[in-house]
Formats: structure tokens, C-alpha cells, sequence
């Protein structure tokens, strides 16, 4: 026989899925959660480079504008346009459409003239070099 007991803490997750779904938060893989975070990044380095990675499912490439600004700030704008349906009605629409502007602070300067992008399946991956100044140096010491 099945239970009809209320199940309180079912409806609390089922509500606040929902709230999190309205108000835009994102939860991370490691319980940690971020709002507006649009697109999701991927920020790391090397000795000579720092590399970002952004999600941006269904957006054309004529739809984005990427500035490195001051040395050390990372801009990415876009619209993603709605698809336009002639006939039917929605049932469901969960995807967001619109602008988005995300303006990171990078850790440290890169020379915005040789930063390059590459689009592919969703993922812009960019390469940004540090500048020399940035970039880690050995200091030789001399014994006397």
C-alpha cells in the first residue's frame, strides 16, 4: 500500500529548485552556488598564458564581442536571439534569450595584441599571453 503521508522536505527542494531556477542561480558541482553568472567560465594559467573558457550554447559567432580592457579586465557581450516559432504555441521555455554583458578581473596583465579566440561546439576558448611585465622572472644572484 502506497504512503500518502506529506513529505515536507520533498516540497521545500521542490520549491526551492524552482526559486533557484527563477531568480537565476547556478549551482556548482561542489555544493557551492553563484547568481548571475552568465556565462559559466573556466579561468586557469601556465608561465606564460592565461586561458578562459565560456559556455555559450547556441549564440553565433556574429553574435559576440570580446575586449581586453586596462591589461587585466576580460569583456564578453552577446545576444542569443529566440527562435521564432510561425505556429504552435509554447509549452515549456527554460533557455534564456536576450543580451548578457560579463566583465572579469583576469590576475594578472596580457597583451591584448596577441590575445586569440577560438569557437567551437558552444565553448569559446580563449588564449590570452601575459605581458612581460606579468610574466615571472629569474633573478640571478651572484656570490662574491
Amino acid at each position: 500500500m502506497l504512503s500518502s503521508h506529506w513529505q515536507p522536505m520533498a516540497d521545500v527542494n521542490r520549491l526551492r529548485s524552482e526559486l533557484d531556477r527563477l531568480f537565476g542561480q547556478v549551482s556548482g558541482g561542489n555544493g557551492t552556488s553563484r547568481r548571475g553568472s552568465f556565462p559559466l567560465m573556466n579561468l586557469w594559467e601556465d608561465d606564460s598564458s592565461l586561458y578562459v573558457e565560456a559556455e555559450l550554447p547556441g549564440f553565433e559567432l556574429d553574435n559576440l564581442e570580446i575586449y581586453v580592457t586596462g591589461g587585466n579586465q576580460l569583456s564578453i557581450s552577446g545576444e542569443r536571439k529566440q527562435p521564432e516559432h510561425e505556429a504552435g504555441a509554447w509549452h515549456r521555455q527554460e533557455r534564456g534569450f536576450g543580451k548578457f554583458r560579463r566583465t572579469l578581473d583576469l590576475p594578472g596583465d596580457v597583451d591584448s595584441e596577441k590575445v586569440s579566440a577560438n569557437f567551437s561546439n558552444g565553448i569559446l576558448t580563449l588564449t590570452m599571453p601575459k605581458s612581460e611585465a606579468a610574466k615571472p622572472r629569474r633573478i640571478e644572484v651572484n656570490a662574491n
